[in-house]
């Protein structure tokens, strides 16, 4: 949503906004079970691509998200791991079995005990060890055999005019905004339309109010109803809706409008069909309502960042 606000904020220079200024609101992805997100896939200097910017580039890129663990000391100078989130995806019963079936298979040394003590207040997968282990030898064996530390494709893929486009994260924006700002236009035309056919109806009872006796007795002199509608039409210029609107109340009901809420309604109406009519003539104005709205979805929804970003040279954890 900043990311959006601050495009609405510099639409008229957006072609001048680069990515990194679009990154300083964009961090990067956020998976729902959180995890470490890592920036750098390579050590080397002249390869140390960060793979975040350049999926936000180009649209596609291949990013190393692992699990959130942590080292906890036990008694008789023994170590355990604690694993508090995983990769996006990562099914925690496959994990623990993926685990237990390589210390069968003797391809992870030193553990002692594997145990899930998830519960209501959020995952915890325990893996202690024996005295002899060193944590972070077998951490690192655990992020290279089991799904704690995975690759992950991102691409952000979409249908532009039915065609699927592999987009960068500010053409995906942009086309967001443009796509609101059709939704926008649409719904004001057709709240417009609906609040001037309204407003017609009301203008009708409240010129009806007016002359209230020679209507209803317009309308008991009137054999049928087609006749009745005529001769509103006729003798008080009513339009075939008002006179429609007119008929379609009972006599009692008409007489007893008041006719201070129907003014108050015809003055709301006016004010909003000004106001609908000044948007739909003002792109600006139709930006501004964008943004406003997209600021109200983040204060009612908005919540903190839950994948940690990290950068990352080969081989360290």
């Amino acid at each position: 949503v900043d990311a959006l606000a601050y495009l609405i904020d510099n639409y008229q220079g957006i072609e001048e906004i680069t990515v990194e200024k679009l990154m300083e609101f964009v961090k990067g992805p956020d998976f729902p079970t959180g995890g470490i997100l890592y920036r750098y896939r390579e050590d080397k200097p002249d390869e140390n691509t960060d793979a975040i910017a350049q999926g936000y580039a180009v649209g596609k890129s291949r990013l190393i998200l692992q699990a959130k663990a942590h080292f906890e000391e036990m008694s008789r100078s023994r170590m355990r791991i604690v694993v508090t989130e995983l990769p996006y995806q990562t099914n925690k019963t496959a994990l623990i079995e993926r685990i237990a079936a390589l210390v069968r298979e003797e391809k992870l040394q030193g553990l002692t005990d594997l145990r899930d003590e998830s519960d209501r207040t959020g995952m915890r997968i325990v893996i202690e060890l024996n005295r002899n282990a060193d944590p972070k030898a077998v951490l690192t064996d655990l992020f290279k055999y089991t799904p704690l530390q995975q690759t992950f494709g991102m691409q952000l893929l979409a249908l532009v005019d039915g065609q699927p486009r592999m987009l960068s994260l500010k053409r995906a924006l942009h086309l967001f905004i443009q796509h609101r700002e059709e939704i926008v236009r649409r719904r004001s035309e057709f709240e417009l339309a609906k609040a001037k056919a309204r407003a017609h109806i009301v203008e009708g009872l409240l010129h009806a109010l007016d002359i209230l006796d020679e209507v209803i007795d317009t309308i008991r002199r009137s054999q049928n109803v087609d006749t009745a509608r005529a001769n509103l039409m006729k003798n008080f210029q009513f339009s075939e809706v008002q006179a429609h609107a007119i008929l379609d109340m009972q006599l009692r009901r008409l007489a007893a409008l008041e006719r201070k809420k129907l003014k108050e309604e015809f003055d709301e109406l006016k004010k909003r069909i000004k106001y609908l009519e000044e948007l739909l003539a003002d792109s600006a104005k139709i930006l501004s309502v964008i943004k406003e709205e997209l600021l109200a979805l983040r204060e009612k929804y908005a919540d903190a960042r839950r994948t940690q970003i990290v950068d990352r040279t080969k081989g360290t954890l």
